[in-house]
């Protein structure tokens, strides 16, 4: 079974968002669904306003869109976009 290098973006509606609060929504989807020790980064995108990038290891025999719908369902979530997939090496 091959694992995939996933990086993912989470967009909030608005610039007051508690992007702490967001990032362990996250996490906590995150861990229910097997991945482990997620890396998590906050990217500055204008006007105030950040995303959170997530990049975390995936099975690539199991479907990445379930997650994305859950990871839309976070109070305060705008958008969810998966931005870079690769094969990781092992």
């Amino acid at each position: 079974m091959s694992v995939a290098a996933i990086k993912i973006k989470i967009m909030p509606d608005s610039p007051k968002t508690d992007m702490k609060k967001m990032e362990k929504n996250a996490n906590s989807i995150l861990e229910k669904n097997g991945v482990k020790n997620p890396k998590f980064e906050i990217e500055p995108i204008a006007f105030g306003l950040k995303a959170i990038i997530v990049m975390f290891g995936w099975p690539e025999d199991k479907p990445l869109e379930e997650l994305e719908e859950k990871l839309k369902k976070i109070k305060e979530v705008s958008s969810v976009q998966v931005i870079d997939i690769r094969r990781a090496i092992g």
